[in-house]
């Protein structure tokens, strides 16, 4: 089975360039099988990662940024794969 987390955080106004550096230097304990970062307006940032687990298995997750780099507290997410075409 693979599950799929979803990580967002919106960056304080003008820091969005510093939201994504930080998403990018973060190493998790244990690779993913695939992760992907993405961008958005307002300054939001997304980070997904892919897991060879079952739906409530143990896997690592990205922390939680400084609170002077984030509008609000990180969003998350666990979605299991059903289909890929």
């Amino acid at each position: 089975m693979t599950v799929a987390l979803m990580w967002e955080a919106r960056a304080v106004p003008g820091r969005g360039d510093d939201l994504l550096a930080w998403a990018r230097a973060q190493r998790l304990p244990a690779e993913p099988l695939r992760r992907e970062i993405l961008r958005a307006p307002q300054d939001r940032v997304l980070v997904i990662t892919w897991w060879d687990a079952a739906y409530d298995a143990a896997v690592p997750e990205l922390p939680e940024p400084a609170a002077d780099l984030v509008t609000r507290p990180v969003h998350r997410w666990r979605f299991e794969s059903v289909a890929a075409d």
